[in-house]
């Protein structure tokens, strides 16, 4: 798949008149291809995803060079969902409709798979569980992309199968071959979770874990003991919107993209998506791989000072030759060869 969208793309640069070799693909087993490429000194920035010991080795080879490079690695992230009372109350057949068609979309290996949801104890959350796990028992085992991540993703289930206080609630039909993935939903009460660091790591694949909290205070307390997460998702009603003030002032700080009344897997390329997040979601909060400032990842500043006018590229001579749509001292110039 990988080498045909790759012939699609040098087609598409042929035709559009670009320079041999604008694009390359390169693949093997393991990370030698990768870790060659990052300590090459032709390589000035390079764009990961993957694991978090992936992405982590990579920053250290590059930080490692005579010339160290910037390496902007999307890594590890559950994506938090947090189901607040009167929304649960409103709608929770729906919610958990919603919950389980995002958890399972693409066999759960969307980077922005809901794997994480926290709410408050009580008869609608408990509603909540019972719809979940019927709309996860119609959902069939999908195959995984390759035989090691489906083994990564059984030996995470299998961990969570060992930790204390954690039970499994529902999970998905059996049907499916090859590297077919069972989707699962774990169920603990916060002390568990706070116990337990590991409840936090990623895993890939269609598996989350649902945690409820005895009050409003406790499940902030969780929000802000947080990792870095791509997203953050909440539900709420007006009635929730206290709650949901002091929640977002955590987010905000813990995630690069926060909804409301959503699922995040619905990734939109707009100018305004951000897709990355603190630490250990990607190694730079400040960019986004994927929307219209993702290009600035790959962008250096240059200053051209008392740079004589024919010499100037030409984006920047006072003629504007290319008709460029630019900021002169601050105020920004419409485009056009007018």
């Amino acid at each position: 798949t990988s080498e045909l969208v790759g012939r699609a793309v040098q087609r598409a640069a042929r035709e559009a008149g670009m320079p041999e070799g604008v694009f390359s693909m390169l693949y093997g087993d393991g990370r030698t291809v990768g870790q060659q490429l990052v300590a090459h000194p032709a390589i000035k920035a390079v764009g990961f995803t993957g694991s978090r010991q992936g992405g982590t080795a990579l920053m250290r080879t590059a930080a490692g060079r005579a010339e160290p490079i910037p390496v902007y690695a999307e890594m590890s992230s559950v994506n938090p969902v947090f189901l607040l009372p009167a929304a649960l109350q409103a709608g929770g057949a729906g919610l958990a409709q919603g919950f389980v068609d995002s958890l399972t979309l693409g066999v759960g290996q969307f980077c922005t798979n809901p794997g994480l949801v926290f709410a408050l104890e009580g008869a609608d959350l408990d509603a909540f569980v019972k719809a979940a796990g019927e709309a996860l028992a119609g959902k069939g085992a999908g195959t995984m992309l390759t035989a090691g991540i489906h083994e990564a993703y059984n030996s995470g289930v299998a961990k969570f199968g060992q930790v204390e206080g954690l039970q499994l609630v529902a999970q998905g039909s059996e049907q499916g071959a090859g590297c077919a993935a069972r989707a699962a939903l774990y169920l603990c009460d916060a002390d568990t979770y706070l116990g337990n660091a590991a409840l936090e790591d990623e895993v890939f694949g269609p598996a989350a874990v649902l945690v409820r909290f005895k009050d409003a205070d406790q499940l902030l307390r969780a929000a802000e003991a947080l990792h870095g997460q791509l997203t953050a998702t909440v539900h709420a009603q007006a009635a929730d919107h206290g709650l949901a003030g002091a929640l977002l002032t955590i987010l905000e700080r813990k995630a690069g993209r926060v909804l409301f009344n959503g699922f995040p897997t619905g990734v939109e390329v707009s100018h305004a998506m951000v897709h990355g997040g603190p630490f250990p979601a990607t190694s730079d909060s400040r960019t986004t791989s994927v929307g219209a400032s993702a290009i600035d990842r790959f962008l250096r500043p240059v200053c051209y000072q008392n740079v004589p006018a024919n010499l100037l590229p030409e984006a920047l001579r006072d003629e504007n030759p290319l008709g460029l749509a630019r900021l002169l001292d601050g105020a920004l110039q419409a485009g056009g060869n007018a």
